[in-house]
């Protein structure tokens, strides 16, 4: 996929509205920076609109390519769109797009932006926005807001985009994945010397490492997985390795562990310091019971490590909805207990061989690159977002189908 020249896209100007940036952490605030980079080495004009939690006032920072406007955000959320609005209101930039990416606020804020500055909306959605905006007693009528008055939005899984479609049939539904810059997500010599020094001191020969990455919210599958865990005949083989934030009831379920299980936790770390983790690791699990599209899938992915994972969501689009020796359906207790004992059973070869289809697959079709040109086309160029229709409409990015890995 080849976007315009820079030249065709000098007139371009997006207003970006977020509450996740950096140096906000997390994979909503690591999205949103590599998007909005990507968009602005393509010769586009982006103003992101930041809802901090970290910075007092309004702030305007002029960046290349771009104003970064950071506004704070405390009990009040009118009082932070209200400030918001004030620069914005009083501003002679012309906006091509106002986009919302995701969240609570700019949920709420971008589709009175957009009307007042005359500007079409796109509502990006992550993976949570969904899920559980769309059931919310209290915020679900901001979303369906949102997506009634959107000329077009994006979502990052196949499954998302049937979902909004069939309930939201006037806006362009785009389906366009996460990706990831793999020229710098890449593990160095020392990456791996300290894997195998962790492991060496850590883990008993024989055993098994299966990693679980990120802020392990309920969503995500953590008591299921330990429950799956214990109920396999192989919990004294495997050795499992948390890396990120866990819930108190997570907490607690790991440490009512039998005792043939053994386990790590590392509480969360920088991006980058999570390199030598993903070394550590023989597997790395996502038993989501629902999910968008984790960076944690692409991040393993990338290094060559294989996944054990539930079919939810984006996963499905980048692992394939048929149920292989690692992958089983979202909740399906017996899937999982199946794949865990795969990860045993199978060799280090076998492993390995999953790791490296994986590997080509996220370099194909889930690279950073490829992601910044899927969203070029669909927010700066106008037969994106030209057409309607009365009837439920989606449009898939060119070039990715879902695999059989």
């Amino acid at each position: 996929m080849t976007p315009k020249p820079v030249s065709a896209t000098a007139d371009v100007r997006l207003l970006w509205i977020t509450e996740n940036y950096p140096p906000d952490r997390g994979g909503m605030a690591q999205s949103c920076d590599r998007i909005v980079r990507g968009l602005r080495r393509l010769g586009v004009e982006v103003d992101v609109v930041h809802f901090s939690q970290r910075h007092s006032g309004v702030r305007i920072e002029q960046q290349e390519r771009g104003r970064l406007i950071r506004c704070e955000v405390g009990e009040d959320a009118a009082h932070a769109t209200n400030l918001a609005w004030n620069v914005l209101g009083r501003s002679t930039v012309r906006f091509s797009r106002v986009v919302a990416f995701g969240g609570f606020l700019p949920l709420l804020a971008a589709p009175s932006f957009a009307a007042w500055l005359g500007a079409p909306l796109t509502t990006l959605l992550r993976g949570n926005d969904f899920d559980a905006g769309i059931v919310s007693p209290r915020r679900g009528w901001m979303l369906r807001d949102a997506l009634t008055r959107s000329a077009a939005v994006g979502v990052v899984s196949r499954d998302h985009q049937h979902k909004v479609a069939s309930m939201f049939p006037q806006p362009l539904v785009r389906w366009i994945p996460n990706g990831i810059d793999t020229a710098e997500w890449t593990l160095l010599e020392i990456d791996r010397a300290k894997a195998q020094q962790w492991r060496a001191q850590c883990v008993a020969e024989g055993r098994r490492v299966v990693g679980l990455f990120g802020h392990l919210k309920q969503k995500k599958g953590g008591l299921f997985f330990l429950d799956a865990v214990e109920a396999s005949h192989v919990a004294g083989s495997l050795h499992l390795l948390i890396v990120g934030e866990i819930e108190p009831a997570m907490s607690a379920r790991l440490e009512a562990l039998s005792e043939d299980v053994r386990w790590t936790h590392v509480p969360f770390v920088d991006r980058f310091e999570l390199l030598p983790w993903y070394a550590c690791c023989d597997v790395v699990a996502l038993p989501s019971l629902y999910d968008g599209m984790p960076n944690v899938l692409l991040e393993a992915g990338a290094l060559g490590v294989p996944v054990l994972a539930s079919t939810a969501g984006g996963m499905a689009d980048v692992l394939g909805t048929a149920e292989t020796a690692l992958t089983f359906p979202p909740g399906d207790s017996y899937g999982c207990v199946r794949a865990l004992e795969a990860v045993v059973e199978l060799s280090k070869s076998e492993l390995a061989q999953g790791g490296l289809a994986l590997h080509a697959r996220i370099l194909r079709d889930f690279e950073a690159r490829t992601e910044a040109a899927r969203y070029h086309e669909f927010l700066v160029e106008p037969a994106s977002t030209s057409s309607t229709s009365a009837t439920p409409r989606s449009a898939a990015t060119d070039g990715v189908s879902a695999g059989e890995n």
